[in-house]
């Protein structure tokens, strides 16, 4: 996890930030619009929204304007879908839980999936609803681990193929989005979950029509997961540069989803554009860890060239960012261009590919009958992806998102 996103963010109260639901009918004229799919965008654009969802995008010379629309001029401005986020873990009562997505739909989070620390029911109460200005909510329930004395004891920890099994009844019935396994030592200090237990974590969740997704460190467990036959991984290769075994077994998976995770960059960054919306103890902290650290150079280079090697081999690549800090994808997405990805493969990641990975079929793209979920930008973003963060305006089912009580 990056040491950026260690820091918690001040939630802003529930209550205070009302949204009324999307009404009416409306057109955005003027903006260049990236659909999230890799296709060219569309300059001098116009889309119409119908209460909550796309009608018509293309050029604006295309889109017929129905009479009585409101008119949005989005002259200079660049829109692109919400952004999705595979990989957290949240807040555990319901009003905390709220406002961390009130929080990440700030930021232009359109959905965000928890990965395997959930142990309440309130969290499945609240992915059962869609709330006005929060970004969407998904979950794993309990993930499954070995025994692992001194950390958390929210996801099942099992040591035989029947509690393994058991783990996974229990999840899959209450529909979780996906299974989580953590498969790591801890750095020696415990024994990992065995090529047993997770295989047969894997054949029950498959039984039940779930996917399973894993926390793995080295390139020897990544091998041994995905022959056992996971659907993705949470976090990429960490031990050492991915070898020609390794890319064989990825080309005979080919609906496997990487979530890179990469970890802290280890060099100063740029981070005045956090100073408005973190309480001031908090920013000053950021800055005082904002240091060139070469332990961490060293550390991000190698998962830097492992991403580069598996978006080079056409695997789908998810932007996903653990732990709890809203502003995280932003850093993510250009630490994946870091990396060596192209800022329209990391929108398509964080879009269209987030969306897929969910399941979320009115999402990810903007296009007729999706989800009208979208970001105004200032600038644009496939010139410098650090661009997604210069956010004018945020939409979530066709509304405005209350930004403003934030700064």
């Amino acid at each position: 996890m990056k040491r950026l996103v260690l820091v918690a963010v001040a939630a802003a109260s529930v209550t205070a930030l009302g949204q009324a639901p999307a009404t009416g009918v409306a057109v955005f004229e003027g903006a260049r619009v990236i659909v999230g799919d890799g296709r060219t965008p569309i300059e001098n654009a116009s889309f119409v929204v119908n209460g909550a969802r796309f009608v018509q995008v293309g050029r604006a010379a295309d889109v017929r304007v129905p009479a009585g629309a409101t008119r949005v001029n989005l002259a200079g401005k660049t829109v692109m879908p919400a952004i999705i986020d595979t990989h957290t873990h949240l807040s555990q009562t319901r009003q905390m839980l709220i406002d961390d997505l009130r929080r990440r739909a700030y930021f232009g989070i359109g959905a965000a999936l928890s990965l395997g620390q959930d142990t309440t029911d309130v969290l499945f109460q609240v992915r059962a609803q869609t709330m006005p200005g929060l970004a969407r909510f998904f979950t794993a329930g309990r993930g499954i681990t070995a025994p692992e004395p001194g950390r958390t004891t929210a996801p099942y920890w099992v040591t035989t193929t029947a509690e393994a099994r058991k783990a996974v009844q229990e999840d899959a019935a209450k529909k979780v989005d996906i299974i989580k396994i953590w498969v790591d030592d801890r750095m020696g200090t415990v024994k990992k979950l065995s090529a047993e237990l997770y295989s047969a974590v894997i054949d029950e969740a498959h039984k039940n029509h779930l996917r399973v997704i894993a926390h793995i460190y080295t390139l020897e467990d990544a091998k041994a997961t995905l022959r056992a036959g996971l659907d993705a991984f949470a976090h990429g290769v960490r031990d050492k540069e991915l070898d020609d075994e390794f890319m064989a077994l990825v080309k005979q998976h080919h609906d496997l989803v990487l979530g890179p995770n990469m970890p802290d960059r280890g060099v100063v960054a740029e981070i005045d554009w956090l100073r408005q919306s973190l309480p001031a103890a908090e920013f000053e902290t950021l800055q005082k860890g904002n240091t060139n650290r070469p332990d961490a150079q060293a550390f991000w280079g190698i998962q830097a060239r492992n991403l580069a090697k598996m978006s080079a081999a056409g695997v789908r690549i998810v932007v996903g960012t653990d732990g709890n800090t809203p502003y995280a994808p932003h850093v993510e997405m250009a630490d994946m261009v870091a990396a060596g990805m192209t800022p329209m493969q990391v929108i398509v990641a964080a879009t269209r590919n987030g969306a897929q990975f969910l399941r979320l079929t009115d999402a990810g793209t903007i296009e007729a009958n999706k989800s009208a979920d979208f970001l105004v930008l200032d600038a644009n973003p496939l010139d410098d992806i650090t661009n997604t963060r210069r956010i004018s305006s945020v939409y979530l089912r066709g509304a405005p998102v209350e930004r403003a009580s934030y700064k």
